[in-house]
C-alpha cells in the first residue's frame, strides 16, 4: 500500500519558519565557491510537466539543419537581438534563461541534451508516471522516495529528509517513506495563465477542446491569455526560495521535489514558452541565494516527460516527441559544458522521422546523483530504479 505522508510537526514548523522569511528574490548571488565540502549534500528535483522543446530551451544553432526544421520558430544566433545565449559554439540557451548562463559560464550548470527514458510513448500521462516511477512500468511509489529509504535515519526532533514543495505530493516522492510537504497560501483566484494551461491540455479532445478555446475567447481571454506572455512568474520562484532556505538549515531537509506545469505548446510556442522558461530562470536563480553557501553541496536535476518534434507544426508549435533536454545545476555539479552525443537532425537521423533522437538515458543521470553524490550503495541505486541494470551511472557529473 502507497503510504501518503502527511505534514508533520516538524515539517509544519519549518514551513512556518520558511513562510516567515519569504520575500522578493534579488537573484544577486553572493560568490559561493564551486569546491564542494565533503559531506552532507542537496538534491533538488525539478519536474517539468508538459513536455519542454529540449531544442528550444538549448538550440542546436550549430547543426546545419537546424533552421530549415525549426523554420519560424527558430531563433537567432548569438550575438544577434534576441539571440541564443552562447554555450560553446554550438549550442545556445534561449535568451530567458539569463541566470542559468550565468551558472554555466561559472561552470554549476550541466544541460544533458538528447535524453529521455525507457518509454518510447508520446502520453503525457504515462510518460510522467514512468518518469517518476523510474521504471519501463508504471509502479505506485516514486524513485525518489525509495531513494530516502535508503539514507540514514534522522533524529526525532529534526523534519524529514525528504520535501515535497506545491499542492501535490509528486509520484516521484510517494511511498513507504515519510516526506515533509510544504505549500504557500493558495492565492484567491487562479493565475490566469492556468487557464491557458488547461486549454493547452484539453487541445486534441475533439469536444472539450473547442468549447474551452470558445468560452475563453467570449471572455477576452482568447489574445491575453492564450497568445500572450502573462505577467511576473513569481509562483515557482516562491517554492524554490523556499526549498533553499529549509533545505540550508542545519537541520532542515536534504531532498527536495517541485515542478512547473505550461510547457505543452501546441501553438505559438515562442509566445508560450516564455513564462515558463522564465520561472524556472528565476526559480533557480532564487534557490540558489537562499542556499547560499550550502549551493557548494547541491546538484539539482531538471527533467520532462519526453522531448517534441523536431520540425514545427502548422500552429507554430511543436508536437509530442521523444529525445529532449534535462538540466544539471549546482555547485556540486561539473558544468560549464553541454553532455551530448548529438545524433543530428538530417534525413535518417530523426527518431521515426520527426523525433530528436535520444542517445542518454535519464535514469543514468539519476543513478549518478543517487550513488555519487548522494552516497547510496549500489544495491540502494537499484532499489530505486528496479529492473534497470543494463544503464549504467552516468560519469563524470560531478565535481571531485
Amino acid at each position: 500500500m502507497t503510504h501518503l505522508p502527511r505534514i508533520g510537526r516538524r515539517g509544519l514548523l519549518l514551513g512556518f519558519s520558511a513562510l516567515a522569511m519569504a520575500g522578493q528574490s534579488r537573484l544577486a548571488f553572493a560568490q559561493t565557491p564551486l569546491v564542494t565540502t565533503p559531506g552532507d549534500p542537496r538534491l533538488v528535483v525539478v519536474i517539468l510537466r508538459g513536455a519542454m522543446d529540449g531544442m528550444a530551451a538549448l538550440a542546436p544553432y550549430g547543426d546545419p539543419n537546424y533552421r530549415a526544421l525549426r523554420g519560424e520558430i527558430a531563433l537567432p544566433e548569438p550575438g544577434q537581438e534576441g539571440g541564443l545565449l552562447d554555450c560553446g559554439g554550438f549550442f545556445g540557451l534561449n535568451p530567458k534563461l539569463q541566470v542559468l548562463h550565468r551558472f554555466y559560464t561559472e561552470g554549476s550548470l550541466l544541460p544533458v541534451h538528447a535524453v529521455a527514458g525507457p518509454y518510447r510513448n508520446r502520453s503525457h500521462f504515462e510518460a510522467q508516471d514512468m518518469m517518476e516511477s523510474g521504471a519501463a512500468q508504471r509502479l505506485t511509489s516514486g524513485w525518489l522516495n525509495r531513494a530516502l529509504a535508503a539514507m540514514p535515519a534522522r533524529p526525532a526532533d529534526e523534519p524529514e529528509a525528504g520535501l515535497a514543495l506545491g499542492l501535490d505530493l509528486p509520484l516521484l516522492m510517494r511511498g513507504r517513506q515519510e516526506v515533509g510537504m510544504w505549500a504557500p497560501p493558495r492565492p484567491v483566484r487562479p493565475p490566469p495563465d492556468l487557464y491557458a494551461r488547461m486549454a493547452e491540455g484539453l487541445h486534441a479532445d475533439p469536444l472539450l477542446g473547442p468549447a474551452v478555446i470558445e468560452g475563453l475567447r467570449g471572455r477576452n481571454y482568447a489574445t491575453t491569455v492564450l497568445a500572450a506572455e502573462p505577467g511576473p512568474p513569481r509562483g515557482f520562484a516562491l517554492l524554490a526560495g523556499a526549498a533553499g532556505r529549509m533545505l540550508a538549515s542545519p537541520r532542515g531537509p536534504r531532498v527536495a521535489a517541485m515542478e512547473i506545469g505550461g510547457w505543452d505548446t501546441h501553438a505559438q510556442q515562442a509566445q508560450r514558452l516564455g513564462q515558463p522558461l522564465s520561472q524556472l530562470d528565476e526559480g533557480l536563480g532564487a534557490l540558489r541565494e537562499q542556499l547560499g553557501e550550502a549551493w557548494a553541496r547541491t546538484a539539482v536535476l531538471v527533467m520532462t516527460e519526453f522531448g517534441r518534434t523536431a520540425r514545427a507544426n502548422g500552429n507554430l508549435g511543436t508536437d509530442h516527441g521523444t529525445g529532449g533536454l534535462a538540466f544539471l545545476a549546482g555547485g556540486a555539479v561539473a558544468g560549464g559544458r553541454v553532455l551530448a552525443d548529438w545524433p543530428g537532425l538530417a534525413d535518417g537521423q530523426l527518431y521515426e522521422n520527426r523525433d530528436l533522437q535520444p542517445t542518454r538515458d535519464l535514469r543514468a543521470i539519476a543513478k549518478a546523483l543517487l550513488g555519487g553524490h548522494l552516497g547510496l550503495n549500489a544495491a540502494a541505486v537499484a532499489a530505486a530504479f528496479p529492473g534497470s541494470d543494463a544503464v549504467t551511472a552516468e560519469r563524470g557529473l560531478l565535481r571531485v
